[in-house]
């Protein structure tokens, strides 16, 4: 597992088409609370508030996962949420078609 020492240097690191998704769902998580750090844990761009950890986003070659660590507790009306774990669930995004911000903006709200 590749280490990173910042958010920025795991960014950086990922593929453009992958940049463009993060940078959109970032800016989706900030504008609804700025106040959240973004650190790199498991090699995964992650969203904390203390020891708390809110949402993490694992890329792959052809999509990112925005990940909820309290997945399994949201109301997902439009089933996007997916995963087998007890508690996390994950929404993939294949490209910025992908991303509604009325719809991302409800999970990340509940998630907090």
């Amino acid at each position: 597992m590749k280490q990173y020492s910042s958010y920025s240097e795991w960014k950086k690191d990922q593929s453009s088409k992958n940049k463009k998704l993060i940078t959109k769902v970032s800016r989706i998580i900030s504008n609804i609370d700025p106040d959240l750090e973004t650190v790199v844990k498991w090699s995964q761009g992650c969203w904390t508030r203390g020891k708390d950890h809110k949402f993490f986003i694992h890329c792959k070659p052809d999509h990112i996962q925005l990940g909820f660590y309290v997945g399994s507790k949201l109301d997902d009306p439009k089933n996007l949420l997916q995963g087998n774990g007890k508690f996390v669930k994950h929404v993939k995004i294949f490209s910025e078609d992908d991303i509604n911000k009325n719809t991302f903006g409800s999970l990340i709200k509940q998630a907090l």
